[in-house]
C-alpha cells in the first residue's frame, strides 16, 4: 500500500473573480452636457413645489369659522343645537327646491315696471286690470313667525347656518306647538337665492296651485317622516365630545398602560 502523501502547507490560490463590463449608457448622451444633481441646500437650487397651505397666513374670518368648527367637533352641544347638524336628504331638497322655484316672488325690477305701467294706466285714464294676488313663498323671520302663529303656514325651511344660531333656535319648537311641518336644509344662500336676496334664515309655504298640491303633499309626507317623527329621540341627542387625535392618542396610551399595570399585578 502507498505510504499518504504529506500537506506541504500550500494552499491553491482562489479563481480570479470575473471583470464585470462596464453597463453602456442607454441612448446618445451629448458629452457636452453633464448631468448635475441638484443641490436644495439652503440659498442653493429653487426649492421644488409643495402644499404649504398649511404655513399659510389665512385671513382672520377663514381662521374664525374653521376654529368653529373645530370646537363644535370637541365641546358638547346641547341637543336644541345639535338638531340644526340633521339636515333634509338630497333627494326631498332638490324635489323641495323645484317646487319653490316656481313660487318665487317678483324681483325689484319687475315690481317697478309693474307699478309704472299701472300709474301710466292711470294717468290716461283708462281701466287697470285687477289681478288676483299672486302664490308667493314668504319670507322673512317676523313675517314667518307671524305665519305660523296664526296657523297659515303650511311648510316651513329653516336654514341650518345662520349665525347667530338663536335667530332661529327657537323656531322648530315653534313649529311643534302650532302643529306646522317643518325642515332644516342646507344653506341660506340657497334659501336667499329663491327670494333674490344673498341670505334668508327661513322661507314658508301658505298656498300653493292646485296643480302643485300632490307634489307639495309628498315633500310634507317626508319631512315629517324625518324631522316631526324623530322629534323624540334628536331632542335627547347630544353633539360634539370628538376628541382629536393627539387627544385620543394620550388617551390609548393611558389606557394602555392601566393595562399593563393590571397584567402585572396578577
Amino acid at each position: 500500500m502507498a505510504p499518504a502523501k504529506k500537506s506541504t502547507g500550500k494552499k491553491v490560490a482562489p479563481a480570479p473573480y470575473p471583470i464585470k463590463s462596464k453597463q453602456q449608457a442607454k441612448g446618445n448622451q451629448n458629452p457636452l452636457l453633464e448631468s448635475s444633481p441638484k443641490n436644495f441646500g439652503i440659498g442653493q437650487d429653487v426649492q421644488p413645489k409643495r402644499d404649504l397651505s398649511r404655513f399659510v397666513k389665512w385671513p382672520k374670518y377663514v381662521r374664525l369659522q374653521r376654529q368653529k368648527k373645530i370646537l363644535y367637533q370637541r365641546l358638547k352641544v346641547p341637543p336644541a343645537i345639535n338638531q340644526f347638524t340633521q339636515v333634509l336628504d338630497k333627494n326631498t331638497a332638490t324635489q323641495l327646491f323645484k317646487l319653490a322655484h316656481k313660487y318665487r316672488p317678483e324681483t325689484k325690477a319687475e315690481k317697478r315696471d309693474r307699478l309704472r305701467a299701472a300709474a301710466a294706466a292711470k294717468a290716461e285714464k283708462k281701466e287697470v286690470a285687477k289681478t288676483d294676488k299672486p302664490v308667493v313663498i314668504k319670507y322673512g323671520i317676523n313675517h314667518i313667525t307671524a305665519l305660523i302663529e296664526a296657523k297659515k303656514a303650511q311648510l316651513v325651511v329653516i336654514a341650518d347656518d345662520v349665525d347667530p344660531i338663536e335667530l332661529v333656535i327657537w323656531l322648530p319648537a315653534l313649529c311643534r306647538k302650532m302643529g306646522i311641518p317643518y325642515c332644516i336644509v342646507k344653506g341660506k344662500a340657497r334659501l336667499g337665492a329663491l327670494v333674490h336676496k344673498k341670505t334668508a334664515t327661513a322661507l314658508a309655504f301658505t298656498d300653493v296651485n292646485d296643480a302643485d298640491k300632490a307634489e307639495l303633499a309628498n315633500v310634507i309626507s317626508a319631512v315629517k317622516t324625518n324631522f316631526a317623527d324623530k322629534w323624540e329621540e334628536s331632542r335627547r341627542t347630544w353633539g360634539g365630545g370628538i376628541n382629536g387625535p393627539k387627544s385620543n392618542a394620550r388617551l390609548a396610551k393611558r389606557a394602555a398602560d392601566a393595562a399593563r399595570e393590571v397584567a402585572a399585578r396578577q
